[in-house]
């Protein structure tokens, strides 16, 4: 990266000029080498450009000002081809240095990252210098803007989508390319298969012309000299590149097994170090690729269909993948490495039944309501996907892993995928595969079109923590996926609806007595309430706002470019403040106006909006107006954003519940244990013979999380007390939520004999452990400073880059 970033304030920049053109279908033709740690190859881009973007007298004024164009300079690359050195690589292309090209005459100023210097942006990120002037100004060409960043860009041309055998069978104007793509991305969703055929063999026809190009530290600009609007703008175009080792949209690091992996790992930049694409959520697309690897790593991606290797030679195969709901790009998701698909000892023939795979258009496809959203195969449309309740499901792991996942994991799918159904309807996507990630994932899950990644921390203790963190990621199938937010400051439409619904999922999932449900709920309500506490104790205010832009949500600049308040703070990946604040609001709007009435409404919304983006408006204002208006009880939607969405701190009204709150039997049990444990620590190490031994009940693992959290209120505990506790309830042998809380007691009271504990878990649940360095370093004891070290010495070649930086700041 040639900028340095000021942590603290920087924002992340959409630079793509989506209000001029859209891009519709990505082919991605890829070859990944895990030599070199880069993957190669070309990606095609199909265009729809709208009527108001034909030529303009006028020009049009950005809503940000920005950069002369002047300060572009834009070259015609000039390909050098450079003989592969290396014969051990994977890929069957062409290698090239790690450069840009530059044209004749002209100084090659790419620096060693390969992208051009602009010193001008070393200052940090503002609306006027990272939001390209891409309007129409009298005889200048129309500038396309990709969001784009460490890669290498090789060469970039347009695409002569007439030259395709055949290509007259569906177009009017078989010589006119622009307006070939039109109708091809124009087809009907009943030619989908069709679709995907064509723009196939369009991705592999010829280039009919090398395009002017520049790059920066956001962005790739692409030219056609003499070209001023974006209608004429060429449709399909093809860019050669190569990503970056440091790239920042994957991990290359090996597994648990040690075997060679990577992945894309949900980073603040999205998939812009992936492939050149258009970020902003408006640019919704379909996509398909094909990716080359060695024959011993197996490919998984966001796509629709259970790919299988074709053997193309020798040591290579070859995995193609596709998608026909249209999503924005930064959904798209990809693991490469050694997997081991983990199944069942016995299949049952109704499990088989009951997950028959349904393709997006069968014979019995019938419409059972119409769809708001733009055309595309949809589930919501076909009969027999509709009552489908356990979609197909695959899990891949390490080979070391394999016997945790058959014991832990696999048999929580079918459930936890059938509660979802039970709740929310339709599943929006056809099948899923789920993949324990290796350790250094720096999150406990993330979901994506077809494809959950889950961390190794999800599979120790009972099943609760693997459950629960599994209905989550089901969740956002829904939330997150199928019905996006427009604006991605809005995080807590995606994640505080998932944290809501999670609880819900995994109580119907166990199959729980009404009474029951109820108590862990409740019980797990009291757990978030705390967290919330200490998230604002110790958070900037402004970053506790879920509606930062406030009446601004959702507005862009006239080309579509924006910024994403705090997207590059990486304190932001550790927050939980959407998540926990987006929750208890829809907790309070449920029980406001009772379980049934809100999920009766939850249902309607996701069948009206699903293919869809929104604002928090959109299901606010559906939600008022689906109840009479004599049981709204004052509640508004202007009400709702000032008291929860774009106010700092605790809500009022959430403050007055939690004051007004009976606890529940759950949590009255975990207080009783706590006076319990405080009278064990107090008590003499020799005792009187009359005195009775302390009676202690078995705890559910969230009662053991709250328990240990009322420990670490205590100003002392003794060793004796700390070993009886970690005995009573085999703490080491917990799930992960109840081990750090564990961990946080051992450090806090300097227990020495658990310091083994808090290694393992420094070393194997990497994404749990950050805080758990700044506890060792804050309490200024030589041998837990040491340890810290110790352990983040093992473990940072391989951890996370954002969370190394945190540690090492707080190590050093």
């Amino acid at each position: 990266m040639d900028i340095k970033l000021d942590p603290s304030r920087d924002d992340l920049p959409l630079m793509a000029n989506t209000s001029h053109i859209l891009v519709k279908h990505y082919v991605l033709d890829l070859d990944v080498d895990f030599e070199s740690q880069i993957i190669e190859g070309t990606i095609v881009l199909f265009f729809e450009s709208g009527n108001k973007f034909k030529k303009q007298s006028s020009s049009t004024e950005e809503t940000y000002p920005s950069e002369s164009n002047e300060a572009c300079k834009f070259r015609m690359p000039e390909p050098c081809h450079i003989p592969v050195t290396n014969t051990r690589t994977v890929s069957s292309k062409v290698g090239y240095n790690d450069f840009v090209i530059c044209g004749k005459g002209e100084k090659d100023t790419s620096g060693k990252d390969g992208n051009h210097d602009n010193q001008e942006q070393a200052s940090g990120i503002s609306s006027s210098k990272y939001c390209c002037d891409t309007g129409n100004h009298g005889s200048e060409d129309f500038l396309l803007v990709l969001d784009c960043c460490d890669l290498s860009v090789l060469k970039v041309e347009e695409v002569d989508v007439a030259a395709v055998p055949g290509i007259e069978k569906f177009t009017r104007s078989p010589k006119l390319r622009n307006q070939i793509v039109r109708e091809l991305v124009a087809l009907p969703a009943d030619r989908w298969r069709e679709q995907l055929d064509y723009y196939a063999r369009c991705s592999q026809a010829p280039g009919c012309g090398e395009l002017l190009f520049d790059i920066d530290t956001w962005s790739l600009q692409i030219r056609k000299t003499g070209v001023q609007t974006a209608t004429d703008f060429p449709h399909a175009i093809r860019i050669q590149y190569t990503t970056k080792p440091q790239g920042r949209s994957v991990t290359w690091t090996s597994d648990q097994s040690g075997r060679p992996c990577v992945y894309t790992m949900g980073s603040p930049i999205n998939n812009r170090a992936l492939f050149p694409c258009q970020e902003p959520p408006v640019a919704m697309s379909t996509w398909q690729a094909t990716v080359r690897a060695a024959a011993s790593f197996v490919v998984l991606m966001s796509g629709e269909n259970s790919a299988k290797p074709t053997q193309l030679r020798e040591g290579c195969s070859s995995w193609h993948y596709y998608v026909t709901m249209p999503m924005p790009a930064s959904t798209f998701t990809i693991a490469v490495g050694s997997w081991t698909e983990v199944k069942p000892e016995i299949c049952s023939s109704n499990d088989l039944a009951t997950e028959r795979s349904f393709s997006p258009f069968e014979a019995d496809f019938r419409y059972v309501g119409g769809c708001g959203h733009m055309e595309y195969p949809c589930r919501f449309q076909n009969a027999s996907a509709t009552t489908q309740e356990i979609i197909p499901h695959r899990v891949f792991a390490p080979v070391c892993l394999k016997g945790a996942c058959q014991e832990t994991l696999l048999p929580l799918i079918p459930p936890c995928l059938s509660a979802a159904h039970s709740v929310l309807g339709t599943h929006p996507f056809s099948r899923l595969d789920v993949l324990i990630v290796p350790a250094n994932f720096p999150s406990l899950g993330m979901a994506s079109p077809h494809l959950v990644f889950l961390s190794q921390s999800t599979l120790t203790g009972m099943s609760q923590f693997c459950g629960t963190r599994l209905c989550h990621e089901i969740a956002h199938a829904w939330f997150g996926l199928a019905i996006g937010a427009r604006d991605w400051t809005e995080e807590w439409l995606s994640e505080g609806f998932a944290t809501h619904l999670e609880d819900v999922f995994w109580a119907k999932a166990q199959q729980l007595a009404p009474h029951e449900a109820q108590e862990q709920r409740e019980l797990r309500a009291c757990l978030r309430w705390r967290r919330l506490q200490d998230e604002v104790r110790n958070s900037p205010e402004d970053m506790q706002v879920l509606r930062p832009n406030k009446e601004k949500t959702g507005h862009v600049s006239d080309s579509g470019s924006s910024v994403i308040k705090h997207g590059l703070n990486p304190d932001k990946v550790f927050m939980q403040v959407h998540y926990l604040k987006g929750y208890f609001l829809l907790r309070f709007l449920a029980r406001r106006l009772g379980d049934d009435t809100y999920f009766s409404f939850l249902r309607k919304f996701v069948h009206t909006f699903h293919g869809q983006l929104i604002l928090s408006q959109d299901f606010l204002q559906m939600l008022l107006e689906s109840i009479p208006e004599e049981r709204r009880l004052e509640l508004s939607v202007e009400n709702i954003f000032q008291d929860w969405l774009e106010s700092s701190g605790i809500p009022q009204p959430l403050q007055r519940e939690r004051l007004a709150g009976a606890e529940c039997g759950l949590v009255r049990q975990v207080s009783a244990e706590v006076a319990k444990w405080v009278r064990v620590n107090r008590r003499p190490r020799k005792r009187k013979r009359k005195e009775t031994e302390e009676v202690l009940e078995k705890l559910l693992p969230d009662q053991l999380v709250l328990l240990l959290e009322h420990l670490l209120e205590q100003r002392t505990m003794n060793p004796r007390t700390l070993q009886r506790l970690e005995r009573t309830y085999h703490l080491s042998e917990q799930d992960a939520e109840v081990r750090h809380r564990w961990c946080e007691l051992v450090v806090k009271h300097k227990y020495t004999e658990a310091y083994r504990n808090v290694e393992r878990f420094l070393q194997e649940d990497q994404a749990m452990g950050i805080y758990l360095y700044g506890e060792l370093m804050v309490s200024e004891d030589a041998r837990q400073q040491h340890l810290a070290r110790r352990c983040f010495e093992l473990s940072k070649e391989q951890m996370d880059r954002s969370s190394a930086e945190v540690v090492a700041e707080m190590l050093y």
